[in-house]
C-alpha cells in the first residue's frame, strides 16, 4: 500500500527556511512525480512543486520559484522541499503527493499533511 509521509514542518519568522520531507513507501516510484501542494485556511488548494522520480526533472509554481527547492533521494525513497525567504503567505499545511504529471493534476495519493506557520 502507498504512504507518504511528511516532516519538518513548524513555525518560522518571515525571511526564514524550513525543510521538508516525504518519505514515500509502497509504490513504484521510478513511474511517478511526487510534490508538494498546499491549502491554507479558507483557500483553494495550491500546487507548489514537482520532481519526476526517475530523471530528476522539476517544475514550480509562480509563487514559489526561485524561494524554494525540491529534490529527491531515491536511495533513501526521500522528497524535500527547502523553503528559503519564506514569507506569512506562504502558511499553510502541507501535502505530499504522488502526481502523473509534473504539473500536478491528477493525483492518487498524499499524505496526511504538516503546518507551517511564518509570522510577520
Amino acid at each position: 500500500q502507498v504512504q507518504l509521509v511528511e516532516s519538518g514542518g513548524g513555525l518560522v519568522q518571515a525571511g526564514g527556511s524550513l525543510r521538508l520531507s516525504c518519505l514515500a513507501s509502497g509504490g513504484t516510484w521510478s513511474l511517478y512525480v511526487l510534490g508538494w501542494f498546499r491549502q491554507a485556511p479558507g483557500k483553494e488548494r495550491e500546487f507548489v512543486a514537482a520532481v519526476s522520480w526517475s530523471a530528476g526533472n522539476t517544475y514550480y509554481a509562480d509563487s514559489v520559484k526561485g524561494r524554494f527547492t525540491i529534490s529527491r533521494d531515491n536511495a533513501k525513497n526521500t522528497m524535500y522541499l527547502q523553503m528559503n525567504s519564506l514569507k506569512p503567505e506562504d502558511t499553510a499545511v502541507y501535502y505530499c503527493a504522488q502526481y502523473y504529471n509534473i504539473r500536478g493534476g491528477r493525483s492518487d495519493y498524499r499524505g496526511q499533511g504538516i503546518q507551517v506557520t511564518v509570522s510577520a
